[in-house]
């Protein structure tokens, strides 16, 4: 009789192991362990300084870690010998600030690292983009400039940008943050848009019913410590953590959930 072999257990793409920060004599992160699976959604929550951005920020190599170590599709790229330039093409970005250089056309932004970064030619990055952008709800907007466009259509730019060099990790940090509640929905809608493709993500929110939707992990973070992981269903439904608890009940009081 033969017997099929199980299958080899995937490798997570990012993973985080007792990951300390500290700025000054404050510490910001404190022994963070995180795994995050292919194609998956990791939504970071909590409340303000909590931890999340300084996250993000440790897993793309902008701040150095004190202590620890952090794994992308299994290379340790907090080893001192691993080239952080490499490390962040793979990776994509996007803050509360959309950053798109003002004097660029939107299809000007969004080719500018796939040409100079990643090499490639002006007609593909530029037929590439415009698929991108029409695919996205942005083929319009093309040839615009960031002034001329919405919070919303700027933030969703910025998102198709940090998608255009085809990275393995997506980081969202707040990207809602700065927007007007009307705008905030098609930023969103984006982001499942994104889900759906079966990009790997890890979103800091404060917009708590969208966590609830996509996420299939949700950490909660308080005073750098990631005091609670789950699913969605049992972070929000059945938190075990009394601080939790209390957090999502001020979420809840104020309609946020």
């Amino acid at each position: 009789m033969s017997v099929t072999p199980a299958p080899e257990p995937t490798a997570p793409v990012l993973r985080m192991e007792a990951v300390r920060k500290s700025f000054g004599a404050s510490p910001v992160l404190r022994d963070v362990d995180l795994e995050v699976a292919p194609h998956t959604v990791t939504a970071l929550i909590g409340a303000s300084g909590s931890g999340k951005s300084t996250l993000l920020r440790c897993a793309n190599l902008l701040e150095e870690i004190d202590d620890g170590a952090i794994w992308l599709e299994g290379e340790e790229i907090t080893d001192p010998r691993a080239d952080a330039d490499a490390v962040r093409r793979r990776i994509g970005v996007v803050f509360q600030a959309y950053n798109l250089f003002p004097h660029l056309t939107v299809l000007q932004n969004i080719t500018l690292a796939p040409r100079r970064v990643h090499g490639l030619s002006r007609p593909r990055a530029e037929a590439e983009a415009r698929e991108l952008l029409e695919r996205l709800g942005l083929g319009a907007k093309a040839d615009e400039y960031p002034d001329r466009l919405s919070g919303g259509q700027q933030q969703r730019a910025a998102i198709v940008r940090a998608l255009a060099v085809r990275p393995r990790l997506l980081l969202l940090d707040e990207i809602t943050a700065a927007l007007d509640p009307e705008l905030v929905g098609e930023v969103l809608g984006l982001v499942r848009e994104v889900k759906e493709d079966g990009m790997t993500m890890v979103i800091a929110t404060h917009e708590m019913a969208f966590a609830r939707e996509v996420a299939d992990q949700v950490c909660f973070l308080d005073a750098g410590v990631v005091l609670e992981r789950g699913t969605p269903e049992e972070v929000f439904g059945a938190p075990r953590e009394e601080r939790t608890q209390r957090f999502l009940r001020r979420i809840v009081a104020a309609g946020r959930l």
